[in-house]
This record gives C-alpha cells, structure tokens and sequence, in this order.
C-alpha cells in the first residue's frame, strides 16, 4: 500500500466498541481518552477492535453487521475481582471467546487495570482463589492463545487501548497482511 493510502486509512480510524461494555462515568473517561473516533457495535469476541476506510472507500469492517475483526483486540478487565470471575465461574464462555479470536487471527490483549502480577502473587484481591491457581490460569491462557498480558492503571487504559490497536493498524498497512472481512455472519 502506498504511503499516501497509509496515512489516510490511519487517520480515518475509528475505535470499535462493543455494545456489552457499559457505558458508566469510567467507561466515558476511557472514551474520551482514546482519542480517536468510536463507534459502539457488536463484536464477535473482546471488547475493543479498529476500523478504518481503505483506499478503495471501503470500510474494513462493516459495522451494520456483527464484527469479526481480524487485527488486535483487546479484552479488559476493571480488575483482578473481575478477571477471577472469568477465570472461574465463567471460564468456558471466556476461553470460547479466545478462541474465536485465535480463530479469526486476531492477535488477543488482555487488559487489566488496577492490577500487577505482584497483586495476583501476594493475593491482593477479594477472591478466595489461590494465588498459584490465578497465576497458572493466566499463564496456561497466556500459551494457549498467545494471549499479551498487560496489567495498568485505570487512568492510561484508554491510552494503552488506542496505541495497541493504532500499532497494529499501521503495521498491517505497511506489510499488506490486512484482511477485510467482507461477510461478516
């Protein structure tokens, strides 16, 4: 892709939101610091995706649709009492949603906020999971789906969330490797 078509694609980019996450006083401060157009829509797995309009006037993603992204999505967590749910009571429905994305090709990041590993070592949560357990649960998911771990504060979640996917973005531009889903189900 010529460079020209790159920088318009990436300023054209827009952040999918998807419409199970809600829209509360914290959400709306992420919101706002993404800095970047949004646009809440139905995702297939994760919670946060990138659409941009390639050269031809196309999106890469036909929002109208359930979106089955296939660049960098990114699952956050509000925090380590949070995650143990999903690593626990609802274990089946989280991995089954890593795997779609796995699937679609979609590199997986997993976000939490508020949180460290020195947290998860030293039992710093409200759960009574052990701290080995939550430590091998993550790490086992980390291998299993290629899964980037990344652990930050509330305040530079919104930050982290535009670089990763804006990254991304740019680096499948550069080397040809988008795909554009054009039949989403």
């Amino acid at each position: 892709m010529h460079p020209v078509d790159i920088k318009a694609a990436l300023e054209s980019a827009e952040v999918l939101v998807d419409t199970r996450e809600q829209i509360t006083g914290r959400a709306e401060r992420r919101l706002k610091s993404l800095q970047l157009p949004y646009k809440r829509c139905t995702l297939k797995f994760c919670d946060y995706a990138i659409n941009c309009t390639l050269p031809d006037g196309s999106q890469l993603y036909d929002t109208s649709r359930t979106v089955t992204p296939h660049t960098a999505v990114i699952e956050r967590k509000m925090s380590l009492d949070e995650l143990e749910g999903c690593l626990t009571r609802s274990r089946d429905r989280f991995e089954r949603e890593f795997t779609r994305a796995r699937d679609a090709g979609a590199p997986i990041y997993l976000l939490i906020e508020g949180a460290t590993w020195e947290n998860i070592l030293a039992g710093n949560y409200r759960s009574r999971m052990h701290p080995k357990a939550f430590e091998c649960s993550l790490t086992t998911l980390m291998v299993r789906y290629d899964l980037h771990l990344i652990f930050c504060r509330e305040a530079t979640s919104g930050e982290l969330i535009r670089e990763i996917l804006m990254r991304d973005l740019r680096e499948r531009l550069n080397n040809g490797t988008l795909i554009r889903e054009q039949y989403d189900n």
